[in-house]
């Protein structure tokens, strides 16, 4: 097949568009599609300091590749999650990305004992109790550096996988909070923007492939068994049948959802002093459950 765009042999194929891309044109679909994502939502501009959280996958890494490749000022943040040699090889791969590109990196230490020991000594499960500490920390070290905007890679599997999880089990919620955009209701908040949000986890990794981007490609070994890994089978199966079924579900919700949203009433912790909607925070109710650990200040 050939590339609708110039004309050379086409590298890549995507079903939803109907379209055949050359490496060279679809590495600028790529970009389009995020530089559409940033200003369909006005989530930052090229002045804005951006913090990427990086973990060393395909889709940190791709953002923070695309970011600085159309010129944004993002530094990266990775957190050490002390999950074995999974965490040191996603924190090699990721120094090794920023040494390369000559990228600003500040790595920092999850909780002393680690996540799978969290999750074991209070008896919860690790992607849930994961979840709450790197909220914290991205949220904490983006405050505390003065960046304006704190950018993670979710990308349209992700977004769409969620979306569904929160309709089944009716999470209004969630469902009120979920966007590609959450703008900061405190000072202690950093607004938090998706920028892949347009783009399917299979035109993520023809991105990384076609840009040479080394990353780490185990998954997790806590994620066996996530909720969140059969939603995104039962919506892959749904797409290879019926393409563009992704895009349909998730922006048909952002069309409806439109900007209405009703922001929650926040306090400050009582012990780490960031917001909450309670007298404690989730991450400081957490660490407070483990005693080996302690509350970062």
């Amino acid at each position: 097949m050939k590339c609708r765009w110039c004309g050379e042999k086409a590298a890549m194929e995507i079903p939803h568009s109907r379209l055949y891309l050359c490496r060279r044109c679809f590495i600028e679909y790529f970009g389009t599609q995020v530089e559409r994502a940033i200003l369909q939502f006005g989530m930052f501009d090229r002045n804005t300091r951006i913090l990427v959280a990086v973990s060393g996958g395909k889709d940190s890494l791709s953002l923070w590749d695309i970011l600085i490749k159309k010129g944004y000022r993002a530094s990266g943040l990775h957190i050490n999650l002390k999950i074995g040699d999974y965490s040191e090889k996603s924190m090699e791969v990721t120094r090794d990305f920023a040494s390369a590109n000559g990228l600003e990196l500040i790595i920092v230490d999850a909780p002393d004992e680690g996540i799978a020991h969290m999750a074991k000594r209070i008896r919860r499960n690790p992607c849930s109790i994961c979840g709450i500490v790197k909220r914290y920390i991205f949220n904490k070290v983006a405050v505390e550096n003065g960046f304006d905007v704190l950018a993670t890679g979710h990308n349209l599997d992700d977004e769409a996988s969620r979306l569904m999880a929160n309709i089944l089990r009716w999470q209004d919620d969630m469902l009120r909070r979920q966007s590609p955009l959450l703008e900061a209701t405190h000072p202690k908040l950093v607004k938090k923007v998706r920028p892949l949000f347009r783009l399917t986890e299979r035109e993520i990794a023809a991105y990384v492939f076609m840009r040479n981007i080394k990353y780490i490609i185990d998954e997790c070994p806590l994620s066996e068994g996530a909720t969140t890994l059969i939603y995104k089978d039962l919506l892959n199966h749904l797409e290879s049948r019926m393409p563009g079924t992704k895009h349909a579900f998730y922006f048909g919700f952002l069309k409806r959802k439109g900007s209405e949203r009703k922001d929650e009433v926040l306090k400050e912790c009582s012990t780490c002093g960031y917001p909450t909607t309670s007298d404690s925070c989730s991450y400081c109710s957490l660490v407070r459950n483990s005693p080996h650990t302690k509350v970062q200040k």
